[in-house]
């Protein structure tokens, strides 16, 4: 079974490239990269996969030089598959296992540009470090994560509720009945997770508890790989801070709550994390213009895991409780749906990523203020051209927005976006509190929460 993937159409048009570079494409484990490149490879004549951590033999064809001629001729001999430029698609799995292959990228480049070469890896960032050079400027790299909403919603044969929403605006919102069905899925997916196994035992069972086993070995997974990460970082610091990173999700990360570790280790941990892509930072901006980058202030940032079906099994492990976390979504009412906020607000970080182009590592920023007589906090802010777009996220469909004011207010802003259970809709204001810019009209969209996916154009 194959679910189609956003990334497909950008895997795509690398094919057809005239002046293609070998593509290394990047990710967290089990995010569907292998199958990605095996679907893609559907379109040659041949697919050579070859995979260094279950045929470690292979590694052989890169130990003598980086010849791509003899690497080529040996390698289509140990697969028995013909590899010929312009029909054969090769596909070097978990490549990380052999840093010479990942070498060997930028003289396929040099030497064979008409073969078709894709590299893929789940720890690939750690291999990338250890590395002096491999092919700046030589190589293509994409980045892929596990499913968005949408295609969520595809799988499960649901286009015409896509269609709904994707026609739908402020001045022309989405019925009611197909507003509640996209609540009642985003509840789902919530639980489900983006990840490519647990959405294909929904889609053939709709059995909850079978996706959270498969969820749990997930986890597993994730923290057996901690032993690779690098000696110098203690395997129980990692699984540690994953497990914090659970329970502070979209709040500051406090590094003392991770247990009694050194700070310089708490944050050689995370580092690790947001390298693997299990974690992804959120970096605290002042937000007076663009790059939001050049204000980031890296000691305060918020922490969002990259699935909301893995975090919920890691709250459920991490808590220690028999409360039923599934059943608490499924039948809480709209104001209190998915835990009062964090993830609500944790879908929309992941929503911006996942819907991004893949072309880059996207980053996300968020503004804070924090003084004596209040606190104001704006969940994220994007790059809308030339300017700032502030985006806040209500777990609801009620909630004051005085922080959005106050941001719009103190930048100079005229539009911002809401992302609540509301239904596709707007608010005007005339502010004439505004001493720079009298009666000046403040713009607010909204969207409804399971349409997030059109924030990322901003991006």
């Amino acid at each position: 079974m194959y679910f189609e993937r956003n990334i497909d159409k950008s895997l795509s048009e690398w094919v057809s490239r005239p002046n293609r570079k070998p593509l290394l494409l990047r990710g967290a484990r089990q995010v569907g990269k292998s199958t990605a490149v095996r679907h893609l490879g559907e379109r040659f004549d041949y697919l050579v996969e070859i995979n260094f951590e279950k045929s470690p033999q292979y590694k052989q064809c890169f130990v003598e030089d980086l010849d791509v001629n003899r690497i080529i001729s040996q390698l289509a001999i140990l697969s028995k598959t013909q590899i010929i430029p312009g029909k054969t698609l090769l596909f070097l799995d978990e490549v990380q296992e052999c840093p010479q292959a990942i070498m060997s990228l930028r003289f396929f480049k040099e030497d064979m540009p008409e073969l078709h070469v894709v590299a893929a890896g789940s720890l690939l960032e750690f291999a990338l470090q250890n590395l002096p050079t491999f092919g700046v400027g030589r190589i293509h790299s994409m980045f892929m994560h596990p499913l968005t909403f949408e295609e969520f919603l595809l799988a499960n044969g649901e286009q015409l509720l896509v269609d709904a929403y994707h026609n739908s605006d402020s001045n022309h919102p989405i019925a009611d009945p197909l507003h509640q069905r996209l609540i009642s899925l985003l509840r789902t997916f919530i639980l489900v997770g983006g990840m490519p196994e647990s959405v294909a035992c929904w889609v053939q069972s709709h059995d909850y508890t079978q996706c959270q086993e498969i969820l749990d070995d997930i986890v597993l997974t994730y923290e057996d790989d901690f032993s690779k990460y690098k000696k110098n970082v203690d395997p129980d610091l990692l699984r540690n801070t994953l497990h914090s990173a659970a329970v502070q999700a979209t709040q500051k990360f406090v590094f003392a709550r991770v247990g009694d570790y050194k700070a310089v280790e708490i944050r050689k941990a995370l580092d690790m994390l947001f390298l693997s892509g299990i974690l992804i930072p959120v970096t605290n901006t002042s937000g007076n213009g663009i790059p939001l980058g050049a204000e980031a202030d890296l000691s305060y940032r918020k922490v969002l895991l990259l699935d909301t079906g893995l975090m919920l099994r890691i709250l459920h492990l991490t808590n220690g409780t028999n409360i039923d976390l599934t059943s608490h979504i499924l039948t809480s009412s709209a104001n209190d749906l998915v835990n009062k906020g964090p993830m609500a607000e944790l879908f929309v970080g992941l929503e911006i990523i996942r819907n991004s182009t893949p072309n880059m590592r996207h980053e996300l920023y968020y503004w804070t203020r924090t003084s004596r007589n209040s606190l104001a906090e704006v969940d994220y802010l994007l790059s809308d051209g030339g300017t700032i777009l502030p985006v806040e996220v209500k777990a609801g469909v009620q909630g004051g927005m005085k922080s959005l004011w106050m941001f719009m207010r103190d930048k100079g802003l005229t539009k911002a976006v809401r992302c609540s259970l509301e239904n596709f809709s707007s608010y005007d204001m005339v502010d004439t509190n505004d001493v720079q810019q009298p009666e000046v009209l403040r713009h607010i969209e909204v969207l409804p929460i399971y349409a997030a996916s059109r924030l990322s154009k901003h991006l």
